[in-house]
């Protein structure tokens, strides 16, 4: 029998289908018949980077991300990073194997290797939607919508298990795809009547990533400036003149969002991360802009709300507002960090981001870790379009960057990985993946000897810094033990030359640099400064 006409082979056909051109996974005894199936999956080390490599694919491309994982123990290594996933509203399809159905008893568990109780009820309180099926007629029928819920707004990671022989068997026929339904546009007059004559500031969130051209003709229209959320950035393009490209942490785009009569949300985001837990300054006036209703109520109630296709929403709301002259000031972005630049306290952070900014391409993608270092690129790197840095600020998942990055480069993008020595000790393993699969992958490790961050939180609090000092390997020999090339910089204003030189050599490499960097203001434990 062709093994790519089995199951697991119609599982990745399907996957591929929907824009997973690389599906990213880890073999197990249960779940071999995908790496018999035609093109198999790229091997990592552990169950919780495929997952996040994945999802860095997902965000660079903002096609379906997929993973297979085995059964058991490896399902559950990929919690943490399904609920990433989750938290960043990433169209991610997990599938798991379980025990064999031929073993499988109804109402116990009999101890069969790699067997619980439940498999699937570890994902539900994360997943958009979960698949159990069990035969391969069952498969037939489900694996489509799988994808198609993923990579429908408000999109999400979805679960799909499939038992060990059942993989193996031969696939049954792909029913054939329902015609998709038109979607109307909603709300429209009600939110150009809010609009009209206002002062408007512009919030571009993630969703919006893939409609750049039309917030930027909307705000055009409408004169008003765009702050991005993290998932946002470069909606549009930080050299746009409406683009503010700074956070909405610091005091000066703060100010603006406050000074506006109307903020007009585009593409969510409005949450806890991206404003200080609501306490964000903000106007009188709030619309928002959505592709589907979330699942959730918003914490902050809008005055009007436009549900439907992005392109077609903005364009409608453009055609009902009249036009309006630019009435926020120009060069903040440069006044803002100019001030960092000159600042003791931040001065070393921002010798990092103007290296970043000198080793990077258009076509580079920043993969930020949740580290002190991470939050200053993510933040303030500039953006010369979307998708283009991948950050996991939405559930706060550490260890996410190496992983995550993995998936940025298979889908062909030069990649900066900004990672702290804390949060790459839990990676670890996927330094082999770079150096077996060859991808143009730039590690950035600012190595402050521990969980810098944690160790700001304690000092800040007043308490003992404890838990938070750790033994770190000489990191540029342990890349050499990799196989992977690794170069030591003595500090940040030393980092410009060597990091673009690793940059453009377009293989796998490693840069040591230490640095104890005050956190940007995008920290919780600044918010209200």
């Amino acid at each position: 029998m062709d093994e790519r006409a089995t199951v697991a082979g119609q599982v990745l056909d399907v996957a591929r289908g929907h824009g997973a051109g690389t599906v990213f996974g880890l073999p197990g005894v249960h779940n071999l018949a995908f790496w018999n199936a035609g093109a198999a999956p790229l091997v990592v080390r552990h169950e919780q980077a495929a997952v996040y490599a994945a999802d860095g694919w997902a965000r660079t491309t903002g096609r379906l991300g997929a993973a297979v994982v085995t059964t058991g123990p490896g399902a559950a290594n990929a919690v943490a990073a399904f609920g990433e996933a989750a938290a960043a509203r990433s169209p991610v399809l997990l599938v798991a194997s379980e025990i064999p159905q031929t073993l499988r008893r109804a109402g116990r568990v009999r101890g069969v290797l790699h067997e619980s109780r439940d498999q699937a009820a570890l994902f539900a309180p994360l997943a958009k939607a979960v698949f159990t099926p069990r035969t391969p007629a069952e498969v037939a029928a489900v694996a489509g919508r799988a994808a198609e819920t993923a990579l429908a707004h408000p999109r999400g990671p979805v679960y799909l298990d499939v038992p060990a022989d059942v993989l193996g068997q031969p696939a049954a026929p792909t029913p054939s795809p329902s015609a998709p339904s038109d979607v109307p546009v909603t709300g429209l007059d009600d939110a150009a009547a809010v609009l009209s004559g206002a002062r408007v500031v512009l919030w571009a969130g993630g969703d919006a990533a893939d409609h750049a051209d039309a917030v930027a003709a909307l705000a055009t229209r409408l004169g008003a400036p765009v702050v991005a959320s993290f998932r946002g950035r470069g909606v549009p393009p930080t050299a746009h003149p409406a683009a503010v490209g700074l956070p909405p942490h610091e005091p000066e785009p703060a100010a603006l969002i406050a000074a506006a009569d109307v903020l007009l949300a585009v593409g969510g985001d409005l949450d806890g991360m991206n404003t200080r837990n609501w306490t964000m300054p903000r106007p009188a006036g709030l619309v928002v802009v959505e592709a589907a209703p979330p699942p959730d109520p918003p914490e902050w109630a809008p005055d009007a709300t436009v549900t439907g296709p992005l392109d077609a929403a903005l364009a409608g709301l453009a055609a009902r507002v009249p036009a309006a002259p630019a009435w926020a000031p120009t060069g903040m972005r440069a006044t803002v960090l100019d001030r960092l630049r000159r600042d003791p306290a931040t001065a070393d952070a921002l010798h990092l981001l103007d290296a970043v900014e000198h080793a990077r391409t258009a076509d580079t993608v920043l993969v930020c870790d949740m580290a002190v270092a991470g939050y200053w690129v993510g933040g303030y790197a500039s953006a010369p379009g979307p998708r283009r840095l991948a950050y996991p600020v939405g559930w706060g998942t550490l260890g996410f960057g190496l992983p995550a990055a993995l998936g940025a480069a298979a889908a062909g993008h030069p990649v900066i990985a900004v990672c702290g020595d804390g949060g790459l000790m839990m990676a670890l393993g996927e330094l082999a993946t770079l150096v077996q699969e060859r991808l143009p992958v730039t590690v950035l490790v600012v190595d402050d000897g521990g969980y810098g961050m944690l160790r700001y939180d304690q000092r800040r609090a007043g308490h003992p810094e404890r838990g938070v000092d750790l033994v770190t390997p000489d990191l540029p020999a342990l890349a050499a033990a990799f196989g992977l090339a690794a170069t030591a910089v003595g500090s940040t204003a030393e980092l410009r030359a060597p990091l673009a030189a690793a940059v453009a050599s377009g293989a796998p490499h490693l840069v040591r640099v230490p640095a104890a960097l005050t956190p940007p203001r995008t920290t919780s434990p600044r918010w209200a400064e």
